[in-house]
């Protein structure tokens, strides 16, 4: 187990700075009423920045589990922190000044704040898939864990990649008029009744639903595995580390196909909370599934032959 000192420095602080400004973001909830795009004008700022926190020192983490002197892996993480950076000085510069920061072509300026934001997602997207190859071609003792690290990086870039279909002309996505090049939801306005706290809308698709789901797969498949070896001491089974193994394989295949319904659905112009027999239909096949995997893998494990005829000439 790594020491947090050695944590990638400058995703740690750029974790600080977004901790910070996650702070500052409530503060404007509560004393700035101004409403922006059909929401509280703070609110974007806040969603960002826990976001942030939470996927930057996750990776500052998982970094901290290969071997050093891997220099093209740290300034994978550094320009990781940098784009983070820029994303949020934009967002929050953008709130500032009253004005919506994705999608917005209003003026040249805000087009082109717009623009930077979108080379640094991808910049930032590169930059995680370097982190993501790395982190795959290396192991830790507990097989189990290195599966929660290797799928859950995959699951957050397939997350993040999602974030480019709001900039495309997807079918169905409405767009006001000139000065907005993209949409957050799918058959109907942006800034329309939304959920609370998340924004996401409630009369039609939104592909934040499982651009969020997916980017955060990065913090719960390993949160999933501290949680099975929390309660290995209380439950023998999971002590055997093939069960854990087994456990977060199916876990993640059943994240893999959560993610790829709320997609659909989202393509779909359906909201979260209102889906049809065909999502309520594709959901109860994923439970299934993922009851049945969790059986499976909570099955003992056959004793390999040499034990077994062992056991039968003591028993003799």
């Amino acid at each position: 187990m790594s020491s947090w000192r050695d944590w990638h420095r400058p995703l740690v602080c750029l974790s600080a700075v977004t901790a910070v400004l996650a702070v500052v973001s409530t503060a404007g909830l509560v004393l700035d009423d101004r409403v922006l795009v059909g929401s509280p004008i703070w609110l974007k700022p806040w969603k960002f920045s826990v976001s942030f926190t939470a996927y930057c020192m996750t990776l500052a983490w998982m970094l901290s589990l290969l071997p050093r002197g891997r220099r093209a892996v740290w300034w994978a993480g550094t320009v990781v922190a940098v784009a983070s950076a820029v994303e949020m000085a934009v967002i929050t510069g953008q709130v500032i000044r009253g004005r919506r920061s994705h999608f917005n072509q209003e003026t040249a300026f805000d087009a082109m704040l717009f623009n930077v934001m979108g080379m640094t997602i991808v910049v930032l997207w590169g930059a995680t898939v370097v982190i993501a190859v790395a982190l795959w071609r290396s192991g830790t003792a507990d097989r189990a864990g290195t599966w929660a690290i290797r799928l859950g990086t995959v699951l957050a870039l397939a997350g993040a990649g999602l974030g480019f279909l709001m900039t495309l002309p997807v079918p169905g996505q409405v767009r006001p008029d000139d000065t907005v090049s993209g949409a957050h939801s799918v058959g109907v306005v942006d800034g329309g009744p939304s959920m609370p706290l998340t924004g996401w809308a409630t009369t039609g698709g939104d592909l934040r639903v499982p651009h969020f789901v997916g980017m955060h797969a990065l913090q719960l498949l390993p949160l999933l595995l501290v949680l099975l070896a929390a309660l290995a001491p209380r439950l023998p089974r999971l002590r055997d580390p093939r069960v854990r193994l087994r456990l977060v394989l199916t876990a993640s295949g059943a994240y893999a196909a959560v993610l790829a319904l709320l997609t659909w659905q989202a393509l779909r112009g359906q909201p979260l909370i209102h889906p049809d027999g065909a999502t309520l239909g594709a959901a109860a096949l994923i439970l299934v599934g993922a009851a049945a995997g969790t059986a499976a893998a909570l099955r003992p494990n056959r004793p390999a032959p040499e034990a077994a005829g062992n056991d039968k000439e003591l028993v003799a």
